[in-house]
């Protein structure tokens, strides 16, 4: 089935579309990073098919519905009232009609155009009319979407929470099976050319580090080698005063304004507050102090946002092999990545490591979470949040950092000291005032934090269910007894996770 009609914007762009949607509305959406538009949120999609969490959990940022917002992201589209660039409908071949229900349809290309093909599918209030509609999902098809997109064992899985005992679950289940196989999803959408910079745009660019100042002297050098270098850099180093050697920071070595701060609070989420205060640039990049960069890095950043008319992204961020790699290794292993690394599309994560936000955003969430400090996952709830104003965080290909991840320093320092008991343990920022005894928290707190800040009691259930699932599973044979054994300690190490996150819930997002 294809859309029905055909609209050309004044900037040439060829949308097809089903429905009746606000056109000059349209015109203005085709000039930004969207792929395909819909209201189905206002029209009874929000949060359809829940089934979904069986496979995504909390792993994907765009399982639930964002609330109260004008855009976002969304992949569960009305195949009666949307709107699609014809090079996409036509890249992705349109519809996938091996389901009864054509709204099944529509969630296929959507939820598979967005998490593995580079398209950006866009709830947009007041785009189309909010006319209501029954949606309504057989169980065939529910099984049938598993077959062709996950793993068999997603769907053995989702069989068994629902129930194997039910003879239309295990007749649905068998129905997928014979008839339909995983689905490919290697075509992908190229990005767009990117357009040269327009204006003069300030990067403030912000490394925080602790005991690896020769590393952050690399990454400045990077920064002087830039084709548009940065109008400022902050540097926050943590480096406990004895082993500091404060001649290796000299402002006089860089054509751009540096500051050097030494930080006296502790975390790495303080660090970029400390640093977010002292920037004054219309753009921040946040990296890593192990990282290298290529000359066009910050350029690329710039010319992506400004040719999908976006606010933040995420720059690809590959691995080293030993910490001594250099940029020309970089180029191998990119080299070797292939065309698999061409796609611009809506992030699935977040790294402090490269990434790049207009100083707007950063504002508006009014810094890092310092809740995290002491532990992780500061990376992901920055992104997510900003995912949550409604702000579509691009994944940028063009930007790229090799990151060296040396075995000492860094701010995990202080984080070590997490899997230790007894007397010898320091106190992490996560404890509050209720320091660890003898029963460790796992997963970390700050983990189990961020589910309770951005995900809902469903899903965190289903959490725990793999959690354990997994803790199982993941053993070899010989093992399982051993974590038989083990599981009931493993259980009070998981509720002492809960309540170290509860109490972090309950001071709420802290920035200083």
């Amino acid at each position: 089935m294809t859309p029905q009609k055909q609209h050309i914007t004044p900037n040439g762009t060829v949308i097809l579309y089903s429905g009746n949607p606000n056109l000059n509305l349209l015109n203005e959406l085709a000039l930004g990073e969207g792929s395909i538009w819909h209201s189905s949120l206002d029209q009874g999609y929000k949060n359809a098919f829940p089934e979904i969490i069986y496979q995504t959990v909390v792993y994907f940022w765009y399982a639930n519905d964002f609330e109260n917002l004008e855009k976002c992201v969304s992949w569960r589209i009305n195949p009666h009232a949307f709107a699609i660039r014809k090079e996409v409908w036509d890249t992705f071949a349109g519809f996938d009609l091996d389901y009864e229900n054509l709204q099944m349809s529509a969630f296929d290309l959507g939820f598979n155009s967005l998490r593995y093909q580079g398209a950006i599918p866009l709830y947009v209030k007041g785009l189309f009319d909010a006319t209501i509609e029954n949606v309504n999902l057989s169980t065939k098809d529910i099984y049938t979407f598993y077959i062709k997109n996950f793993k068999r064992s997603h769907a053995i899985y989702m069989l068994l929470r629902r129930g194997f005992w039910k003879p239309n679950e295990r007749s649905a289940y068998g129905f997928a099976s014979r008839n339909f196989k995983f689905k490919d999803k290697q075509t992908i959408l190229q990005p767009r050319e990117l357009k040269p910079i327009e204006g003069t745009p300030k990067v403030s660019y912000i490394i925080p580090t602790m005991m690896r100042q020769e590393f952050t002297r690399n990454l400045l050098n990077d920064l002087e080698q830039q084709t548009y270098k940065p109008y400022e850099v902050v540097v926050v180093d943590a480096t406990p005063e004895k082993a500091r050697d404060a001649s290796l920071y000299n402002a006089t070595n860089y054509s751009f304004k540096t500051v050097f701060k030494w930080q006296t609070t502790k975390g790495s989420c303080r660090a970029r507050n400390e640093a977010i205060d002292l920037c004054t640039g219309d753009y921040i990049v946040f990296g890593d102090d192990d990282i290298r960069i290529q000359p066009q890095f910050i350029e690329n950043h710039l010319r992506l946002l400004q040719t999908y008319k976006a606010e933040a992204c995420n720059g690809l961020d590959i691995r080293a092999d030993h910490q001594q790699q250099t940029l020309t290794d970089l180029d191998e292993k990119l080299k070797a990545l292939g065309d698999a690394r061409w796609k611009v599309g809506a992030a699935q994560s977040f790294s402090n490591a490269n990434s790049c936000v207009s100083k707007r955003v950063v504002d508006l969430l009014i810094g890092n979470d310092i809740n995290y400090d002491g532990g992780y996952g500061e990376d992901s709830d920055f992104g997510l949040s900003i995912t949550k104003l409604g702000v579509t965080v691009l994944h940028n290909p063009f930007s790229v950092n090799l990151h060296l991840k040396p075995p000492v320093g860094g701010y995990r320092f202080w984080g070590q000291q997490a899997g230790i008991k007894g007397k010898k343990r320091k106190p992490q920022p996560w404890e509050l005032n209720t320091p660890v005894k003898w029963i460790v928290p796992i997963p970390s707190p700050t983990i189990m934090y961020q589910l309770f800040k951005h995900f809902n009691e469903n899903q965190r259930k289903e959490y725990k269910i793999k959690y354990f699932v997994f803790y199982f599973t993941k053993a070899k044979l010989v093992e399982i007894p051993l974590r038989l054994l083990k599981f009931p300690m493993r259980l009070l190490q998981f509720n002492k996770s809960v309540f170290y996150a509860k109490k972090l819930m309950a001071l709420g997002k802290r920035t200083h």
